[in-house]
């Protein structure tokens, strides 16, 4: 009767009577893949430079002063996107005021202070699961919640709150992943030199995780920038022919304006509403450059 050994010697004998043909094998299955990957990505890099040269052909000559001046018109050339930049700005300060001091404080509790149990890991897991919920349920809680319970109607207050819960999850999970990434010694050596937790986490944890913190938060802003379900939701309307003066008028944002726009027959709007979103387009990448800036620029500790 043959032993284990006497079989796993077989096993590998015959393993290594053939191993060229396995060695071909792997390496034309990694070639096969390598250029799969490849053929994905320039054809995705192909599109995207399709569309944007489209929208740059099509939008980029409405681009002059009284674009940046004049309200939105019925007449395509009196349309302009002043009341929609305003609107923006204020959603950018207002959302960045309610989700930033919160979502960071709950990702440095859940991180320095929570104890490990079972509700902590419950509260984890949600926190995963909403930052991957769709924008539009975001839409319809701020709905229900700030414009029909609180009475906030359509105000800039009750569509930086919807936009603050959109961005809130990623704002948590985000910082929390940089708080991770500060080494234990860093926290140790810390501690041995006799300073309490507060300590520890404010001077010298916190500043090692600011610039993941700072490229998270940024990101996060520049998405809520650019969203537009929620705020068709809560009844953000397009056509406005004032600049919002305190938190409770109605408002319009750049993506609504163009959205607007884009949905009308006319092909002029259509072409407005290509030079909204160059407009936009580069509100995002520069918000992008500057998560990357500050990320370089704070980055202190090899981590």
């Amino acid at each position: 009767m043959a032993t284990y050994d006497d079989s796993l010697t077989a096993v590998i004998k015959n393993a290594s009577d053939t191993p060229g043909v396995s060695k071909n094998r792997r390496k034309l299955f990694d070639r096969i893949f390598h250029r799969l990957c490849q053929f994905t990505m320039f054809f995705a890099i192909l599109v995207l430079l399709l569309l944007v040269f489209h929208i740059l052909k099509s939008g980029v000559s409405w681009i002059d002063v009284e674009f940046f001046t004049n309200f939105t018109s019925r007449f395509v050339e009196q349309a302009g996107i002043k009341a929609a930049i305003f609107g923006s700005i204020w959603m950018l300060v207002l959302t960045a005021t309610f989700s930033i001091p919160l979502g960071v404080s709950v990702a440095i509790y859940l991180e320095e202070y929570a104890p490990k149990n079972k509700l902590i890991e419950w509260i984890q897991i949600n926190i995963g699961n909403l930052a991957g919920m769709p924008s539009i349920v975001y839409g319809l809680v701020g709905l229900t919640v700030f414009v029909r319970f609180f009475n906030f109607e359509r105000s800039l207050l009750a569509g930086s709150l919807t936009l603050a819960l959109l961005i809130l999850p990623i704002i948590i999970i985000s910082s929390q992943e940089s708080l991770k990434a500060v080494p234990l010694s860093l926290r140790e050596a810390a501690y041995a030199l006799g300073a309490n937790k507060w300590q520890v986490t404010y001077m010298q944890v916190l500043p090692a995780a600011l610039p993941g913190i700072l490229t998270g938060v940024i990101l996060s802003i520049s998405r809520a920038i650019g969203e537009t379900a929620p705020l068709i939701v809560i009844g953000a309307v397009s056509f406005i022919a004032y600049t919002p003066s305190t938190v409770w008028d109605e408002f319009t944002v750049l993506p609504i304006q163009i959205y607007n726009w884009a949905s009308r027959p006319q092909e002029e709007f259509h072409e407005i509403a290509a030079a909204g979103i160059i407009v936009l387009l580069v509100l995002l990448f520069t918000m992008n450059f500057i998560a990357i800036y500050l990320r370089q620029k704070y980055q202190r500790y090899k981590l």
